[in-house]
């Protein structure tokens, strides 16, 4: 298929900002339990939300270059029973509500003590709408990883691994910028984000390469012969189908040589995993925000190229017919 850079943007962006969500409600939740210090509301819990909704809303600005007719973009939520690109578009904007109105009562002090533990755990009101936030987000992950996973005919991405890559690269990058954000603004939780940071980033590095290792050993379900319903076995194609370019052959097929695609494996490999950890621990060890930031930097570099490898390491079976010659 042919990268699409709205859709890339739209997929990194939005997954940083679900990532770092649940980074929030993860921390504020360890410090309902007194397993963490409690933090300022505005200066962590809501800065932080607004960082979460200016990410959510690149992506949305994103996904509108995509669109031939944006104006007309409130009908994709029409299909909401059997589309989940239709299920994304409604969760997408639910979450955004969710964060706004998390953010809202972090800044205003709307942070009601509902319920008190034996131990001492509060259950707070902005807990309330911040677990309401997390369900959201997990569901707009599963509608974003749906919309390719469900395609039977690209094999490349038809797996649980594309759901559960989604969740675990975008919560990654999402960890990666709570650390930087929390050694700016709540230092003693620093830690506890890298940590976390590291581990669903090793976690993300075993599934992706699961995946990796999926999609080399996919055996094409159709050919020329059965595309064409001729059984012999020397069937040479002579033109790509079209005199000019169509959107078959825009669309999809990735234009790029098969050394390019190899070069952007190993790219997106270093970029997301190995240089971000390298660069996560020394950031943490010095307790630098310069290189914390500049972690979650290489990381989203390294995601776009992950993201640009998923697109286009799929194979439309139509390429039988209209591929390049």
């Amino acid at each position: 298929m042919h990268p699409a850079f709205s859709v890339i943007f739209l997929t990194t962006l939005i997954g940083a900002g679900q990532g770092l969500f649940l980074a929030l409600i993860t921390g504020q939740s360890y410090s309902a339990l007194k397993l963490l210090p409690s933090q300022d509301s505005t200066d962590f819990y809501g800065m932080g939300a607004v960082i979460v909704l200016v990410l959510l809303i690149g992506g949305l600005i994103a996904s509108f270059f995509h669109l031939g007719h944006p104006e007309r973009a409130w009908r994709s939520a029409a299909m909401w029973r059997t589309s989940w690109l239709s299920r994304e578009v409604i969760a997408l904007p639910a979450l955004m509500g969710l964060v706004f109105v998390y953010g809202l009562m972090q800044f205003m002090g709307w942070d009601t003590v509902l319920f008190t533990s034996a131990a001492g755990a509060n259950l707070q009101l902005t807990m309330i709408v911040g677990i309401f936030g997390a369900l959201a987000t997990f569901a707009l992950f599963l509608c974003t990883g749906m919309i390719y996973a469900c395609l039977k005919f690209l094999q490349e991405w038809h797996s649980p691994l594309t759901v559960i890559n989604y969740t675990l690269l975008g919560t990654a990058s999402g960890f990666l910028l709570a650390t930087a954000f929390a050694n700016q603004n709540a230092p003693e939780l620093m830690r506890f984000f890298g940590i976390w940071a590291i581990i669903i980033t090793v976690a993300a590095f075993i599934t992706r390469a699961a995946s990796l290792v999926r999609n080399s050993r996919i055996k094409a379900k159709s050919t020329i012969q059965t595309a064409l319903g001729v059984r012999h076995a020397k069937i040479q194609q002579k033109t790509m189908g079209f005199m000019g370019g169509a959107v078959n052959t825009r669309d999809f097929f990735n234009h790029v040589s098969i050394t390019m695609m190899k070069n952007m494996k190993w790219i997106f490999i270093v970029l997301t995993f190995i240089a971000p950890l390298i660069t996560l621990w020394y950031g943490m060890d010095q307790a630098d925000s310069g290189w914390l930031l500049a972690a979650f930097i290489i990381q989203y570099v390294g995601l776009i190229a992950e993201r640009w490898f998923f697109f286009a390491q799929a194979n439309h079976p139509q390429n039988l017919y209209y591929q390049t010659i």
